[in-house]
């Protein structure tokens, strides 16, 4: 372990921020220098890990997530709490660009004692998360961070992998009635323990109910994730900071209810199993692409496969065992 990765982890367990911000830059790192270094300092502070409830937050496009975890993370920090928000942008499909303007979304919160925030490029990923928000979650508390909120793409179905790394996942819906109802997919609405009707304000302040009516009828419809929780629907305003401690108090209902059932630990320890099986999946892709015999023979079997002259499946059996040779 070099000089870098020691002073890393001192300065993690003193819970410094800039310490933090410089680990999480580490374990994003590509490079395979940087990488033994992520894997070492990740190991070095596992003992400091897994004493925060974590949050995934998603919804639609303009739903108001970012004004949402504002407010709700003000409320976090003013209950004694330290907050993580590990924002994920999303990255253009052409460039892989990202516009990382949360901390200029969350101007309160950013500036807050006891809130640190961190904008990561999603980098194209389907599950609405970046390649690594499971290691920046262990490196948030082991600097003492003991809520870690993560805000996701909301890109739509494909956003739920954040379900699979979270202790509970919030879905952020607006007032809509039937039509938005609707237009939530069966399978988002089943991974979600909380759905928060958001803008119950103004105008909407009607349609909101209503909407978190039909959100309540509907949940009891699906079948429970958890012996020990039933989903629940929610209304708020975040523009005018009303309702946010009823959703607070969920969080901490939820977390409760599962601690007492045992299903908290269990579930954590499934992610921890099923984060070891998509490393190997992930690394292992990453391999074969890099194998210079695979970087050889890929352009021609491409070719191939777009003229119509082999069948995918006949091409990826040649890469395969080029690769295993």
């Amino acid at each position: 372990m070099n000089q870098t990765t020691s002073d890393l982890i001192t300065g993690l367990r003193k819970g410094d921020r800039r310490s933090l911000a410089r680990a999480i830059t580490l374990v994003e790192s590509t490079r395979p220098d940087d990488r033994t270094e992520a894997v070492e300092l990740l190991d070095a502070v596992l003992d400091a890990t897994g004493a925060s409830i974590r949050i995934g937050v998603t919804g639609p496009p303009g739903v108001g997530k970012s004004t949402f975890i504002e407010a709700f993370g003000l409320h976090i920090l003013s209950s004694g709490h330290r907050l993580a928000v590990l924002a994920i942008d999303p990255s253009s499909a052409r460039t892989g660009g990202s516009i990382l303007g949360d901390k200029t979304r969350m101007g309160e919160l950013s500036a807050a004692e006891g809130a640190f925030i961190r904008p990561s490029p999603g980098g194209g990923r389907l599950g609405g998360v970046a390649r690594r928000t499971r290691e920046a979650m262990l490196l948030c508390e082991a600097a003492g961070f003991d809520v870690v909120v993560v805000e996701t793409v909301g890109v739509g179905q494909s956003e739920t992998e954040v379900a699979g790394m979270v202790d509970m996942f919030v879905l952020l819906v607006s007032p809509g009635g039937g039509d938005e109802l609707q237009g939530i997919k069966r399978g988002i609405m089943e991974l979600a323990d909380l759905v928060v009707v958001n803008k119950a304000d103004g105008d909407l302040e009607a349609a909101a109910g209503r909407t978190c009516a039909d959100y309540a009828n509907a949940v009891h419809l699906l079948q429970p994730k958890w012996t020990a929780w039933q989903t629940r629907a929610l209304q708020c305003s975040a523009m005018e900071r009303r309702g946010i401690d009823e959703v607070w108090a969920a969080v901490i209902a939820f977390r409760d209810s599962l601690q007492r059932s045992g299903e908290f630990g269990s579930n954590r320890a499934r992610q921890a199993i099923a984060w070891l099986w998509s490393e190997v999946d992930e690394t292992l892709l990453h391999d074969f692409k890099a194998h210079p015999k695979v970087r050889a023979l890929a352009p021609a079997l491409e070719r191939a496969v777009a003229a119509g002259e082999t069948s995918p499946t006949a091409a990826a059996r040649k890469l395969l065992n080029a690769f295993r040779q």
